[in-house]
């Protein structure tokens, strides 16, 4: 039976990616929102659950789900940020410095002998003008690396609702199991009574109300242990959705009609075909490929060629610059000798015109030493240790290693399907034997009880009727259950949409 409820639990993934119909999209007045729920039972207050809730609750508490979320977060920057990476890179530096003793003046380069206080300022840009189309396949990797986390968190989501889904119609089938053992004792206390007024009366022997209570104990053994599964059930369900096991809650039922056993239409191939073009797994299993191919390009753009262009604003200013004005004034000045007839040598004299010296303001320095230039860099590879080629060929490892990941997704989906598919046509031909069954033993039972009240046949040939059409109707609310999910999870690898009516 575990078996069989892993394989129904795939239908209702269609829950939060689909309208819901039938029973699963009804709601009460007594039915709170998600929000109010998880506050209910983080306070310990009872709630009513149905499995849209429940599949909600899960997905906001499981650790995988966020992991996924930051994943496709950490893939969304990174691709953001490939494409601000073609853009012009530009960055702005400044250097304010104070020498002192025998220094360099950088306004002329002459050593001189003072404290020198400098400021220098620089604007640089770049461009990549080509790098073997390095940035331009990054940023369409990036691209499909974060379609691929998205469906991969689809995926996930899609799991833990399966996960969900099971142990609730595990929750289900325990209540249906305890309701039937119940109304199993309830049928025989009644019989008891009856046979007691019998017996009481002297028309049936008084073993026969040994062979009754007999019969009402194990029933109640039946409930003990319907109520043991139903538990542990709970508590499972509880663990999926990640709140503690002391919470009280109930869930909705899923009012399932009988089902049909007209045969299912579509083939094993159309189930197949339908599903490798929807299921999100697969998307990202071919979007893994494709991001792996691209990365094989980025890889090979490490062989080509960069060519770049690169632009610079340049500026300083030195408290050692100075300049020199005419004051209108003029200086007398020795600028040489000579030797007169009798060999004396006597000084020449000049005016000079005298000048003023101040230093030379902070903003006409700026100004003045304003430089601007443009360069063109090219670096071409020629040997690096092979590691450009190395990297070519981890990529095509990578690449050849997503493929194999996309045909194992492939061929688990179909082998899901091909046993998804038996196991359906394999609950289909225990329904409908379980039917006949149950309508066989009924007939039975009707005439084993009319027996025992004519005390035609004793009580252990009633308890065994009775047993007997108890088990067939548990197994027939199971394979009920079981033939109806089935069907459901084909429809869901052909993409329909959840519906009971």
């Amino acid at each position: 039976m575990q078996v069989a409820w892993k394989q129904v639990g795939a239908v209702v993934a269609l829950l939060f990616t689909t309208s819901l119909s039938g029973t699963y999209a009804q709601s009460t007045p007594t039915t709170a929102s998600t929000g109010d729920v998880t506050t209910a039972l983080a306070a310990g207050a009872p709630a009513r659950l149905n499995l849209l809730q429940c599949i909600e609750i899960a997905q906001q508490n499981n650790i995988l789900i966020r992991q996924g979320q930051l994943t496709v977060a950490n893939s969304d920057l990174q691709l953001r940020q490939s494409r601000l990476n073609q853009l012009p890179t530009t960055s702005f530096q400044t250097n304010q410095a104070v020498n002192g003793g025998r220094s360099i003046n950088p306004q002329d380069n002459t050593f001189v002998q003072q404290t020198i206080r400098s400021s220098n300022y620089q604007l640089n840009a770049s461009v990549t003008i080509y790098n073997g189309l390095v940035l331009r396949n990054t940023v369409k990797q990036n691209e499909l690396a974060l379609q691929a986390g998205q469906q991969e968190l689809s995926a996930t989501k899609n799991n833990v609702s399966l996960t969900v889904a099971q142990n609730y119609l595990n929750v289900l089938t325990g209540t249906e199991q305890l309701a039937v053992a119940q109304r199993q004792a309830d049928v025989t206390r009644a019989q008891l009574e009856r046979t007691q007024r019998l017996v009481n009366a002297g028309s049936a022997p008084e073993a026969n109300l040994y062979e009754l209570r007999a019969t009402l104990a194990g029933n109640e053994v039946d409930i003990v242990t319907a109520q043991n599964t139903l538990d542990l059930a709970r508590v499972a369900l509880l663990q999926a959705m990640n709140v503690p096991i002391n919470q009280a809650f109930e869930v909705e039922p899923v009012n399932v009609p009988d089902p049909g056993l007209d045969p299912y239409t579509a083939t094993v191939q159309q189930l197949y075909d339908v599903a490798a073009t929807n299921l999100p797994e697969v998307k990202g299993a071919d979007l893994r490929v494709k991001s792996a191919t691209l990365g094989v390009q980025v890889a090979k753009g490490g062989l080509y060629p960069t060519l770049s262009l690169n632009g610079n604003l340049n500026t300083l200013y030195s408290s050692a610059a100075l300049s020199q004005s005419p004051n209108g004034q003029f200086n007398q000045q020795t600028i040489g000798f000579y030797t007169d007839p009798s060999g004396n040598q006597l000084p020449v004299y000049a005016n000079i015109p005298g000048s003023d010296i101040k230093g030379i303001a902070y903003g006409s320095q700026l100004e003045n030493n304003f430089s601007q230039s443009a360069s063109v860099f090219l670096r071409v590879p020629i040997f690096q240790g092979n590691l450009s080629r190395n990297r070519v060929t981890t990529a095509k490892i990578q690449q050849q290693t997503a493929e194999l990941t996309a045909q194992n997704t492939r061929l688990t989906l179909r082998q899901q399907i091909e046993t998804a598919y038996t196991g359906m046509r394999a609950a289909a031909n225990k329904f409908r034997a379980t039917q006949v069954q149950v309508s066989s033993l009924e007939k039975a039972f009707q005439v084993a009880e009319s027996r025992l009240n004519a005390g035609a046949i004793n009580a252990t040939d009633y308890s065994i009727a009775k047993t007997n059409l108890d088990r067939a109707r548990a197994s027939l609310v199971q394979a009920k259950y079981d033939y109806v999910f089935r069907t459901k999870i084909l429809d869901y690898y052909q993409n329909k949409p959840l519906a009971f009516n």
